[in-house]
């Protein structure tokens, strides 16, 4: 080629912050009344005005393995990734940005993160990257987590991408229900799973943090399929219901006992366990109803069952039920299990036990991958343990105590 002839390099596009809000702000003006399936196109086209190219959105399976491609005009639509081992899995489980150098510029992957919660990963391939770069994808990546969160209960584009088995009736019953699988404040985090996802009946769990109480439940109804997710879907109405009357642990239960009971009458019943938990003080109340004893986790081992008073399961009309307290310490973790976890069989016909849970939690090395993804690798090794086989729910709760004032002070005022 002559010198003439050379092209000029390319100008690198304007990423600066002011440019970057004048963008973000051109995208959620545009997202409001966007069709559903919409949404990735305009994607793409708003990463490509920044110079982006090969965007990529990727969504967590609802079996917590895999990060299953979005499908979408202008999205690049490949496999799905491995949480396990990709860099899209270390984005998700660790919420950061990962950077992977190619041969035509960097592979970034984005942690769509609405809140606390992991939606999953973007994926876009840039030139050169530099903090204005950084700092207008993260961005970018929690505006699109918002849209998503928005516009899922309107399609099920979204729901289909994240399907990667043929879904039970009763399991679809079930995740309608569930609140998000995680969520964190500074001063707690939890976390959930559900196993087998694909098929899930009678289990479920709930939360909802008011003030500075954080309440949870976890429930599990007797049998399987169909009349098992009904009885799930009622006894966690019926408790959200008392929640938001504000009454206490043993009104929530009666609350539940009554539905249960007048719905199913006297031959049905659902166990579950309630919990109310300051997160400024620290101080744990529950209810057990049948269910195994929560384990304390400190220090990322077990260090006590936390053994109760228990009543008979919701639906059999049991006495007021006794609450049971505990004062935790900063860092402690709670974790409450349905029986499915410890009851489950071998191919031998040996039951799998809470020691064989207890010794899974202690030889788990920590990591940096958060709460949730490490409940999901302790459930993920439980599943391997007992030969890859879940013949029964099996639903894993983890609550984290972290401490500290109600009000968060890392949050920098907005400018005058």
């Amino acid at each position: 080629m002559a010198e003439g002839d050379r092209q000029p390099p390319r100008s690198k596009p304007d990423r600066s912050e002011g440019f970057g809000e004048r963008l973000l702000g051109l995208l959620l003006d545009r997202a409001h009344e966007m069709p559903p399936q919409l949404i990735a196109p305009l994607v793409a086209e708003e990463v490509a005005r920044i110079g982006g190219r090969e965007v990529s959105i990727l969504l967590q399976d609802y079996g917590q393995e895999l990060l299953a491609p979005l499908p979408g005009r202008g999205l690049l639509v490949g496999g799905p990734e491995p949480i396990a081992d990709s860099p899209a899995g270390r984005a998700f489980l660790n919420a950061t940005a990962v950077e992977v150098p190619q041969g035509d510029g960097v592979r970034m992957y984005l942690p769509l993160l609405d809140g606390s919660d992991q939606v999953g990963v973007m994926a876009v391939t840039l030139d050169t990257v530099d903090d204005d770069d950084r700092r207008l994808l993260g961005r970018l990546g929690g505006l699109v987590a918002d849209i998503i969160v928005t516009k899922h209960s309107y399609t099920d584009q979204f729901f289909q991408a994240r399907r990667r088995e043929p879904m039970s009736v009763a399991a679809e019953m079930q995740w309608s229900l569930l609140p998000p699988l995680a969520m964190a404040v500074p001063q707690v985090a939890v976390a959930g799973i559900l196993e087998p996802a694909y098929n899930i009946a009678g289990d479920s769990f709930d939360y909802a943090l008011n003030d500075t109480i954080l309440h949870a439940a976890v429930f599990d109804a007797m049998g399987h399929g169909l009349e098992a997710a009904t009885m799930a879907t009622v006894a966690v109405g019926a408790y959200r219901h008392a929640r938001r009357a504000q009454v206490d642990l043993s009104e929530k239960y009666i609350f539940m006992d009554q539905a249960i009971a007048q719905m199913f009458g006297p031959e049905r019943f659902v166990t579950a366990q309630m919990m109310h938990l300051d997160i400024v003080e620290g101080s744990l109340l529950w209810v057990n109803a049948g269910h195994p004893a929560p384990l304390l986790i400190r220090d990322h081992q077990v260090v006590e069952r936390l053994e109760s008073a228990t009543t008979l399961p919701v639906g059999f009309g049991g006495q007021r039920p006794k609450i049971s307290g505990r004062q935790l310490q900063r860092g402690d973790r709670v974790l409450f299990y349905t029986d499915g976890v410890i009851e489950e069989r071998n191919l031998v016909g040996e039951t799998f036990g809470e020691d064989r849970l207890i010794n899974c939690i202690n030889s788990m090395q920590p990591a940096e991958e958060g709460l949730r993804g490490e409940l999901r690798r302790l459930s993920h090794t439980l599943k391997e343990e007992r030969g890859g086989h879940t013949s029964d729910d099996a639903t894993l709760f983890l609550v984290e105590w972290r401490g500290g004032t109600a009000d968060h002070p890392a949050i920098p005022a907005i400018p005058a």
